[in-house]
């Protein structure tokens, strides 16, 4: 099998594991928070968005990934990270504009994993970062789509 075929099918198996434990767990749970509660969980993980920063860094990348890739990556990744943390802190204490914020940041945050995703070709300068698109991205998109639904719900 050749990389990017192991890379398509990791990331595959990985959004069908996430999506799979959100639809069994995740949701049922989430169903019994207010809209703000259950947000506040679901932008959680995106708090360490900053991770993708790794794409920057010579180690650990087998080669840096090219800067048209790496730099929207990294720097999209940490904006939608403190776009996060915004949301957590906005959620947390009730900010009135705490849902235009959530989706601000859902939106952003999303906006930025799909541009990211269309690079494929970039795939085989991946070292250690390759975890990064192939564990922590599905798990975000899963988590948005989970807030999405939540943010359509209650509009």
């Amino acid at each position: 099998m050749d990389t990017l075929a192991i890379f398509g099918l990791q990331f595959v198996l990985s959004v069908t594991v996430f999506g799979l434990l959100a639809k069994w767990e995740v949701a049922p749970r989430l169903a019994k928070l207010s809209q703000r509660d259950a947000l506040f969980w679901l932008t959680v993980p995106h708090a360490f968005r900053h991770v993708g920063m790794a794409f920057l860094v010579p180690g650990l990348n087998s080669q840096l990934p090219p800067e048209y890739f790496a730099v929207p990556a990294a720097y999209g990744d940490l904006a939608a990270g403190l776009l996060a943390l915004t949301t957590m802190v906005a959620l947390r204490l009730q900010w009135t504009i705490a849902i235009p914020i959530a989706w601000l940041f859902n939106v952003v945050g999303t906006l930025d994993l799909f541009n990211a995703l269309r690079h494929a070709e970039v795939v085989p300068s991946f070292g250690a970062t390759w975890f990064i698109p192939t564990f922590i991205v599905p798990l975000l998109l899963v988590t948005h789509y989970l807030s999405f639904a939540r943010l359509l719900k209650r509009g």
